[in-house]
């Protein structure tokens, strides 16, 4: 079963990706694959101001960004109704939120569940789980990542605090309306295993 950890930058995803594994045994997927997606790294080119006015299209970026998840599609459907268990640092899901955080438009929802799960046939998560961390509080945990790892400087979402605010909204939104399946809404990891537990 694919289960996919949701949240703004900063919420605190990584560790809550390694906490699961070290308690279930699962291998774990972080989006986007910067180390060998092609369509990764030019994303990130672009959200550091090296692709020119690519970023200013939030439907160009959403499209690299699926397209990265796209080159994953033969290990996502190895745990589609498998026993064994697949943990999402982010999916679709976060496409959809910062694409509707950045434009206000109540189409690319739609738009990006249709790209993604449709045309380039992504596998449906069983379990979405959305970090409950407040956006002030991933903001600060963001700022000290980057003080203390270069590698790790902010990109332009990052550094757009309004962006994070709106895109943990859209979040929320997706979440009440289980969009693209069951989702909890949870900072425990007691909860979030728990319920890992009773989709098994």
């Amino acid at each position: 079963m694919i289960i996919s950890i949701e949240g703004i930058d900063g919420a605190g995803k990584n560790t809550l990706v390694r906490a699961i594994q070290r308690e279930t045994g699962a291998q774990a997927l972080a989006f986007p694959r910067y180390e060998e997606s092609i369509h990764a790294q030019l994303a990130a080119e672009a959200l550091h101001g090296r692709m020119g006015d690519l970023t200013d299209s939030a439907y160009a970026m959403a499209t690299l960004f699926a397209l990265d998840r796209h080159g994953a599609l033969p290990t996502l459907e190895r745990f589609v109704d498998s026993d064994e268990l697949l943990i999402l640092d982010r999916y679709v899901a976060s496409n959809a939120a910062y694409s509707f955080a950045r434009t206000a438009d109540e189409g690319v929802i739609g738009w990006v569940h249709d790209l993604e799960f449709n045309r380039l046939g992504l596998p449906k998560p069983d379990l979405q789980v959305l970090l409950a961390t407040s956006p002030e509080t991933a903001s600060q945990r963001a700022i000290a990542r980057a003080e203390q790892d270069q590698s790790r400087e902010r990109d332009r979402y990052e550094r757009d605090g309004g962006l994070q605010k709106r895109t943990y909204a859209a979040y929320e939104r997706l979440a009440a309306e289980n969009w693209a399946g069951d989702w909890l809404i949870s900072a425990e990891q007691t909860d979030i295993l728990k319920a890992i537990t009773l989709k098994r």
